[in-house]
């Protein structure tokens, strides 16, 4: 059996997934797995894709202290028990800058170049990169697919890929490129056989989870998105502010005292939902508690959505679906009702019963903008990218690499 493995290495995570290759080049997932907590508390865990259990492993602190021993770990384990040798590799890769508007086959020269822009995402970069490097060393004809979160948003029109910035800094790259690319190409894709007569029209769709954008596309494509240089931007998250004023920085900087670094880690980990709270950043626990700053943060979330809804309908001219996605689109009605409540004014209004049973079409009939809760699937959609470059390209790997 031929399979795919899709890999999204973290800072203290490695997911992994098996996808076997059917009739006709359809995919089909096998397992899914984890380490999570590297070096913290180790622990390694699979399922098949019926739920069975097929691992869970503690490894001590010294045995997983990175990715790589992560990766090793993992690999081992699908070769040397499951008897899984991939015929290929599918990489969630955070940035590929201006330069990749699809997913790409590496080599030493594309490591090379995405390894000199790790400044655009120093915080995700490195750690997705890593993988790369080790299995392009150690088994280097082995065929690895590079699948980038931003090539999605790569054909917006000029106007919404500048700031007002000299154009020398726009062409060094500092401009919005937009993420979670690989989930909303997944969307718009879907939409083609669920929602046929909206997938080609004007369509919001929100990614609410940890990290939480919007994107607005027209004809199944990219035409805007709340994030921009980097992952920070936009819907205020789990633990990212968001929309923020550069004179915020500049203040944390020149009358805080923050060195760079300090202000790197404060954005990435102090803010959003977490700091408003000053409880947790996790929308369940936030919707659970009766602390006033967790109703606070949440109140702030939703209103961002509502705004954030009204500048994307401002780029597209006008509305005909929204969809929900992600952790949070996809398990909170709570959030998706007051988001809708947020939106009746274009037209938006939810049947309370379909919502709570977590329907795809949540909206009501008198509902003038239909409103969808649309599962997402990036490996799936990395899985997809790498067969076709494979299938296209011609590359096969030896079994047993």
């Amino acid at each position: 059996m031929d399979t795919i493995l899709v890999i999204d290495a973290g800072s203290s995570r490695l997911r992994f997934r098996i996808y076997s290759i059917e009739g006709e080049g359809s995919l089909r997932q096998q397992i899914k797995g984890r380490i999570d907590g590297i070096g913290r508390c180790p622990r390694l865990q699979a399922s098949s894709a019926g739920g069975d259990p097929l691992a869970n492993r503690a490894y001590p602190i010294d045995a997983v202290p990175d990715i790589l021993a992560a990766l090793n770990i993992a690999g081992a384990w699908l070769r040397d028990e499951l008897h899984i040798s991939p015929i290929a590799i599918g990489h969630r890769v955070v940035h590929g800058g201006a330069e990749h508007d699809r997913p790409v086959l590496i080599d030493h020269g594309i490591l090379a170049r995405l390894e000199g822009m790790t400044a655009l995402a120093p915080l995700h970069l490195p750690h997705n990169l890593a993988p790369i490097r080790s299995i392009l060393t150690n088994f280097p004809t082995l065929p690895q697919v590079a699948c980038f979160e931003t090539a999605f948003h790569r054909a917006h029109a000029a106007v919404a890929d500048h700031y007002a910035i000299p154009r020398g800094l726009h062409a060094e790259g500092v401009r919005r490129y937009g993420f979670h690319g690989l989930s909303y190409e997944y969307i718009a894709k879907t939409l083609l056989r669920v929602a046929p007569e909206i997938a080609m029209g004007r369509v919001i769709v929100a990614h609410l989870g940890s990290g939480a954008s919007m994107c607005a596309l027209h004809e199944g494509l990219s035409v805007e998105s709340t994030m921009g240089f980097t992952a920070i931007d936009g819907l205020p998250m789990e633990a990212r502010p968001g929309q923020i004023d550069a004179g915020v920085v500049l203040y944390l900087i020149s009358e805080k005292g923050m060195a760079a670094s300090r202000v790197q880690e404060f954005l990435h980990g102090d803010c959003g939902l977490n700091g408003l709270s000053g409880l947790s950043g996790d929308v369940r626990q936030l919707e659970a508690s009766e602390d006033v700053n967790a109703k606070f943060a949440i109140d702030y979330f939703v209103h961002w959505i509502g705004l954030n809804a009204g500048m994307l309908s401002a780029a597209l001219q006008g509305l005909d679906a929204f969809v929900f996605t992600a952790g949070i689109g996809e398990s909170s009605a709570s959030i998706r009702l007051r988001v809708a409540e947020r939106l009746a004014w274009l037209g938006v209004e939810l049947d309370v019963a379909r919502n709570a049973r977590q329907s795809q079409l949540i909206s009501s009939s008198a509902s003038r903008i239909p409103v969808y809760v649309v599962p997402s699937d990036v490996d799936l959609m990395i899985a997809r990218h790498t067969l076709t470059l494979l299938m296209n390209s011609g590359s096969t790997a030896p079994k047993g690499a």
